[in-house]
This record gives structure tokens, C-alpha cells and sequence, in this order.
């Protein structure tokens, strides 16, 4: 078996869990770390060295009984440990314990409440909910999450159920900026980071005015860092407001 490209574990043995897909009633296991495991199965660039235990595929983890290379070429293609790890990661599943499983729950019910706190608002207020009123509608609602879906594709499903029991609304808001010109060139990552610029222009008296829309609940956000990087000196007023589904 191909071993030669990894020489430094960076993954504890303690702290990696069992991947496994299953080929025609065949099984190939891997250690890997759950978290970047994870990372890696939605997308994000992450290394098989930083994700792999031991570069190894196994016909069970546990004793440690490796994949013969003829049954790795047969199924993968290849012999190559880390080609067939990102296969398996991609097509297999995790097998967490109870506890890395409540501990990966717990962490994507705080990812979902605080994307609906930044983008809804209280229309009874037309402030946002604090994250833990949303964890607690959750709570009552009986919603469950799935630790392994992203957090943004189960924002809608949650909504559906908590709506019943605390007031939400989306409201996407057309704010115009004024800025005067020394903080001009600065304004835009925060803008771009929080919203999307609309237009742009530049006035007779040299200040720089700026359109951008922006989900009502990050507003606070947005005039808040506003506020900090420009010391208060910008003027803004609203434009349009639009619910949103």
C-alpha cells in the first residue's frame, strides 16, 4: 500500500474517528478527524495530512486489518492512500460517538441560530432575536439538526417550525451612505462583507454615496462598524426596505 507521502501524524489517535464506505458489501476504513473531516466533505481545502490519523485503508479500523492493493485497485482505481481517503470521506460516513455526535449537534444549532438572528428581525420590534431566544424556540419547537448538513441548508426547515412560536421576519434593506472622502477608500470590505453595493458615486462637495442593501438584521452590524472605523462621520438613511421569503 502507497504510505510514502505521510511521515508526520497530525491527527491524535484519541481524538479521530472511524470513516467508512461500503463497495459491493466490501468496507474501507480510515481514521480521520471528524472536525476537518467534515470540512473537507463540504468543500473546503483541507489537507489529508491534516485530516488522516494514519495513512492508511482498512479493512477494520479497530483491528487494524489492512485493504489488500488488489482490492483498493479493483474498487478506487488506484493505490494511492490520500486519492481513496478523499473518496471515502466524500461518499462515506463518519461513525461518531455519542458524545462528538451531541458536540457536533450543539455546535450546528448555534451555527442555525445565529445565521437567523444576523438575517430576521422581531417585526413586533424590527430588531433582531438574540441567538438564544432562537435556541430556545428550537428547543420548544422539538426541531432536530443534522451535524453533518450544512448549517445554511437547514435554516428554511427551522424557520418553518419556529415561526409558530416567535415572530420572525427577513426584510432586506436599501440604506444610502455618505461618506466623506478621507474614509472613502476604507468603507467598502466592510460593505462588501455585510451587504452588496447598488451604486456609487461621487458628490460636488467631494463625500462619496454609496447604495447598498443589506439583510435587516446585520443593519446594527453594519452602522456599527461603520461607526468604529469612521469615528461616526457618515450620514445614511433608508431607501427601500423589502420583505423577503
Amino acid at each position: 500500500m502507497c504510505l510514502k507521502r505521510c511521515l508526520t501524524i497530525a491527527v491524535s489517535l484519541d481524538k479521530a474517528v472511524v470513516c467508512r464506505q461500503t463497495i459491493s458489501g466490501q468496507k474501507f476504513e480510515i481514521l480521520v478527524d471528524p472536525e476537518k473531516a467534515l470540512e473537507f466533505k463540504h468543500g473546503k481545502a483541507v489537507s489529508m495530512d491534516d485530516i488522516l490519523a494514519y495513512p492508511a485503508i482498512y479493512k477494520d479500523a479497530r483491528s487494524t486489518d489492512l485493504v489488500a492493493e488488489e482490492d483498493l485497485q479493483k474498487n478506487f482505481g488506484t493505490t494511492d492512500v490520500y486519492k481513496i481517503a478523499e473518496s471515502i470521506i466524500k461518499k462515506g460516513e463518519l461513525q461518531l460517538t455519542t458524545e462528538q455526535r451531541r458536540k457536533f449537534v450543539e455546535n450546528k444549532r448555534m451555527q442555525i441560530a445565529e445565521i437567523i438572528s444576523r438575517r430576521g428581525i422581531n417585526p413586533q420590534t424590527n430588531a433582531p432575536h438574540p441567538p438564544q431566544r432562537i435556541l430556545n424556540a428550537m428547543e420548544k419547537a422539538g426541531v432536530n439538526v443534522d451535524p453533518f448538513t450544512e448549517a445554511e441548508l437547514q435554516v428554511n426547515e427551522v424557520l418553518k417550525r419556529i415561526r409558530a412560536i416567535i415572530p420572525i421576519k427577513f426584510q432586506r434593506v436599501t440604506l444610502q451612505l455618505k461618506f466623506p472622502p478621507r474614509h472613502a477608500g476604507r468603507v467598502y470590505t466592510i460593505l462588501k462583507s455585510l451587504g452588496s453595493i447598488k451604486n456609487e458615486k461621487w458628490l460636488n462637495d467631494g463625500s462619496l454615496q454609496i447604495d447598498v442593501e443589506v439583510l435587516a438584521g446585520v443593519q446594527s452590524e453594519l452602522f456599527e462598524k461603520l461607526s468604529k472605523l469612521t469615528h461616526g462621520e457618515f450620514e445614511s438613511k433608508t431607501i427601500e426596505k423589502e420583505d423577503v421569503e
